[in-house]
């Protein structure tokens, strides 16, 4: 595509049609430079396996002359409207005549390519079908020897599928979102990766030099080639989307610099495999993580919460006792501050938020008062019991529970990460983690929440999460607990040592 950037909708059918496909398209100048990645090596042609609206082909057919190369235009592609689009954006039917109509990654040419280049489908793995991820467990097992975790997306098969189709000494370049590196099967992803191929650059951007504006994802470009592997490699962070920058910085051969349109070292291999390839060069922390003080999980997921989770008033028209439900918090955005207190929740009944949540065991519905029969009755009815979570419990509507955490942490969204001190005693549902200390005496209490709050710990959440567009992170529970710790905020916040017994858990956290 040949503009700056692609036009998406708001929001809408045509947007949701958009994640379905997971086609977002690349600006010319990101083409740009990883097609002359993989046109520095021996080739006579790009093939890329997401051909799109031809951006890469385009920049294949226009840099082809500086390099003093007749290049073969290769591709495949599934939706024939994007190959329209395509031909809008500059190229002929003749410069697509070897683009086949097929799926790559289940369906793809047995032969291989010495320069592939791609902006794969990004696909999350709840819209995958149960019959696709199926298949593509067993692609993946027979390629890379491993299964990769269920919540794997699309676009990291089509990466392990290229890999596996790039010719001796070929070159890939591919740009995809953060989490191919953060996600929970990144680690066996990589091992894979780092021990077959050589990792030649990592390209990662500032939210101002975002190749996809307002998609809530962080972009990152892997350029790896065919060769045994090396024990560094470059890493880059573009600061402005500059026409020229990033392409020089490739053809160079990947030259440190920091200049004003971006910043690039050169780092060793393990520590960007233990750091995290879409974050910064770290030193490895040998003091003190946020485990040593908390244990961290999830909040209540109830499958259902419109059925679950009540509003004051839903609650006495349905004439169910409050006694059958706890009181609960949903959307961080329902908590202003760093506090959840009954005041809090005044003001939610006020708004018409829900604050009840319905917690049930898993006696038989006989022995529950009338009002609850009734409701229960109800949700049968709405199929609540069908729902992919809820079809999973014994007893459909008995609920998780979790002990009141004296703290929150909302974990996820556009808002700045934080700790919140709870004084409501409510428990949170998914948007947020519990957090549980190991040492409760009062005076723990406080010193904690010192800690959680201090500057360095904060600015040390960046180490841990995933990231997403727009600067938003996320940090999952495990990942919580490995939060470095600066001496720093140890002595500001009164801790001299990890409190004694740090294995042993004063309470139940599941109740």
């Amino acid at each position: 595509m040949t503009r700056s950037h692609q036009k998406l909708p708001a929001s809408g059918p045509k947007r949701e049609a958009l994640r379905e496909k997971g086609q977002f398209w690349t600006p010319p100048w990101v083409a740009e430079a990883m097609v002359s990645y993989v046109l520095n090596g021996d080739t006579d042609h790009v093939f890329d396996p997401a051909a799109g609206a031809g951006a890469f082909l385009l920049a294949a057919k226009h840099l082809s002359k500086n390099y003093g190369k007749n290049i073969r235009l290769l591709g495949t592609e599934i939706d024939l409207h994007a190959l329209e689009q395509a031909k809008q954006a500059g190229l002929t039917e003749k410069d697509l005549r070897e683009v086949e109509i097929r799926d790559f990654v289940l369906n793809g040419p047995d032969r291989r390519f010495s320069a592939i280049v791609a902006n794969p489908p990004y696909i999350r793995h709840h819209r995958i079908s149960d019959g696709t991820k199926a298949s593509l467990r067993l692609l993946t097992k027979q390629i890379t020897g491993k299964v990769l975790d269920g919540r794997t997306g699309y676009h990291v098969f089509f990466f392990i599928k290229a890999l596996e189709r790039l010719a001796p000494s070929g070159r890939l370049a591919f740009i995809m979102p953060a989490d191919t590196c953060e996600g929970v099967f990144a680690r066996t992803l990589w091992k894979w990766v780092m021990d077959t191929y050589r990792l030649d650059a990592v390209v990662t951007f500032t939210h101002e030099a975002t190749p996809f504006p307002n998609v809530d994802t962080n972009a990152l470009i892997f350029m790896i080639s065919a060769a045994p592997p090396a024990p560094t490699f470059a890493w880059c962070r573009c600061k402005e989307p500059s026409p020229t920058a990033l392409k020089n910085w490739v053809e160079q051969g990947f030259q440190e610099s920091d200049d004003l349109a971006l910043y690039s070292v050169t780092r060793v291999l393990e520590e960007g495999y233990e750091t995290g390839l879409s974050r910064p060069p770290q030193e490895r922390h040998v003091g003190e993580v946020l485990g040593d003080y908390v244990r961290t999980m999830r909040g209540i997921a109830t499958g259902g919460n419109e059925f679950f989770f009540l509003t004051k008033s839903q609650i006495e028209s349905l004439s169910i006792p409050t006694s059958y439900t706890v009181r609960a918090i949903g959307r961080t955005r329902d908590v202003d501050g760093d506090e959840v207190t009954q005041q809090t929740l005044v003001r939610l009944e006020e708004e018409g938020r829900p604050t009840y949540l319905l917690s049930l065991d898993g006696r038989p519905e006989a022995d529950f008062p009338q009002p609850i029969r009734r409701y229960l009755r109800e949700g049968i009815k709405q199929e609540i019991d069908k729902r992919a979570l809820i079809k999973q419990r014994t007893t459909w509507y008995k609920m998780e529970s979790r002990k009141v955490p004296p703290f929150l942490f909302a974990y996820l969204g556009r808002r700045s990460a934080r700790f919140i001190r709870n004084r409501a005693g409510i428990v949170p549902l998914t948007g947020f983690l519990c957090v549980y200390p190991i040492t409760q005496d009062k005076g723990s209490l406080e010193k904690l929440w010192r800690l959680l709050n201090h500057p360095d710990t904060l600015a040390n959440l960046h180490r841990v999460a995933k990231s997403y567009g727009s600067g938003a992170i996320k940090v999952e529970p495990r990942a919580l607990e490995r939060v470095p710790l600066s001496a720093k905020a140890l002595a500001d916040s009164g801790f001299a040592c990890p409190p004694s017994g740090q294995a042993q858990m004063a309470f139940h956290l599941t109740g």
